[in-house]
């Protein structure tokens, strides 16, 4: 299973990565201030798309890491979306249960795996 400080990090690079990119295409100002949100949108396409159709995002995929069902297949569409909404809430992703999975992976039915 991918550690939390892993997770952290490529959490860390998709959200860099996103601001970049909500800066560069829509107008948002690194920093802060009017538009703020836009980071967060991009954060939550990227995270839906990626871990919908390939199973990670490019933070995880840096990090060698993938999210994939419990019974081991690929996340798929809802499992993403729930996972997603969850992750741009921010609690849910911080929650460790026993196991280690945040209740964002929980709630999904989803787990982070090293590749």
């Amino acid at each position: 299973m991918g550690t939390f400080g892993r997770r952290l990090i490529a959490i860390f690079i998709d959200w860099v990565l996103c601001s970049i990119i909500a800066a560069g295409f829509l107008g948002y100002r690194l920093g802060g201030g009017e538009g703020s949100l836009w980071p967060l949108a991009v954060f939550a396409v990227e995270n839906l798309l990626l871990v919908s159709t390939l199973g990670s995002t490019i933070g995880h995929r840096v990090l060698g890491l993938r999210v994939i069902r419990l019974d081991g297949r690929p996340a798929g569409l809802w499992r993403a979306l729930v996972r997603t909404v969850l992750v741009c809430l921010v609690i849910p992703a911080l929650i460790l249960g026993r196991d280690g999975r945040g209740w964002h992976d929980k709630a999904a039915g989803t787990l982070i795996v090293r590749l």
